[in-house]
């Protein structure tokens, strides 16, 4: 006997900006995953789309992992596991391609054994797997999400945008790892790049909240980590520039980069062609995708 779940599972970009590694946003670009399990069998994982040739398909894999958070904390029987992954998240690219992998994993594991676990404790193992809940939440509940660890665990308030707010990000070719952007970062920080950060984000989640997005142009400015990750994505404030020229409201990191977004509510197009045309001029090659935010989250869709 034999159960199979689909899910579908949103991107992320995370940070925002001020909001380091508190405040992700959920992006209308999806992974499908398909989970059957079976009393007896094989582990048999395939791949299609973004990572067919370079994702593990052996315990290494991270979908396979979380299959298996779930199947030990709902003491279930199954030993057969199959996975049918299609990814269109770019890898290592600032767009939670790693929350999409953990949450669509968790959930399909969770829908097949019975869905005896809560939102809440999912969010809680999501976070174990990934670190840190800023990617995982917006993927797991879709909109915008604020996280904060209280111990081991998370709590999560979640909205949608009360008016529309389109995404341009700007995708280059070369990949960055997380560990590597964290590992140019400061142990330590100056109160005054503290209280720099506290007062843009709380205008962040404000104007997210209000609708009033003209405040965004200031309230994306972050010290905490963008400044140091800079020299990691070449052309980054030219980027930056070029998207502000073409009627961007601002742009930022997404995640750990190298994917830098702009937020705007006009002009879509020729801010992404501007950003790129910016990224060419310091000899990297990318191109842009033109996203909203998913109020969704993952579903679970067969």
């Amino acid at each position: 006997m034999a159960t199979t779940v689909k899910v579908r599972i949103p991107g992320t970009t995370a940070n925002c900006g001020p909001g380091f590694d508190t405040i992700g946003m959920a992006c209308t670009i999806y992974n499908d995953l398909e989970l059957t399990l079976s009393l007896a069998g094989p582990v048999e994982i395939l791949v299609t789309g973004e990572g067919s040739s370079s994702l593990p398909k052996d315990d290494r894999n991270i979908v396979l992992r979380a299959v298996r958070k779930v199947l030990a904390a709902v003491n279930s029987p199954y030993q057969g596991i199959r996975l049918v992954m299609h990814n269109n998240i770019p890898l290592s690219r600032g767009l939670g391609s790693s929350a999409a992998a953990i949450v669509g994993g968790l959930v399909a594991a969770n829908a097949a054994t019975g869905n005896t676990l809560g939102n809440d404790i999912i969010l809680n193992m999501a976070t174990e797997i990934e670190g840190h809940p800023d990617n995982v939440a917006p993927a797991l509940f879709g909109g915008i999400a604020i996280s904060v660890a209280n111990g081991k665990e998370v709590h999560c308030l979640h909205f949608a945008p009360v008016r529309p707010l389109s995404m341009i990000i700007a995708v280059p070719e070369f990949t960055l790892s997380t560990h590597r952007a964290r590992s140019v970062l400061p142990a330590n920080v100056s109160m005054k790049d503290a209280i720099f950060n506290v007062s843009r984000t709380a205008m962040l989640v404000s104007a997210l909240c209000s609708g009033k997005y003209d405040y965004l142009t200031c309230a994306l400015d972050d010290r905490l980590h963008q400044p140091y990750r800079e020299p990691l994505i070449p052309g980054m404030k030219a980027v930056f520039a070029a998207a502000s020229e073409a009627g961007a409201l601002g742009s930022v990191i997404s995640g750990a980069g190298p994917c830098l977004i702009a937020f705007a509510q006009d002009n879509a197009s020729a801010i992404g062609e501007a950003m790129v045309r910016a990224f060419a001029k310091h000899a990297v090659k990318a191109k842009y995708l033109l996203l909203q935010v998913d109020t969704a989250g993952t579903q679970v869709i067969a």
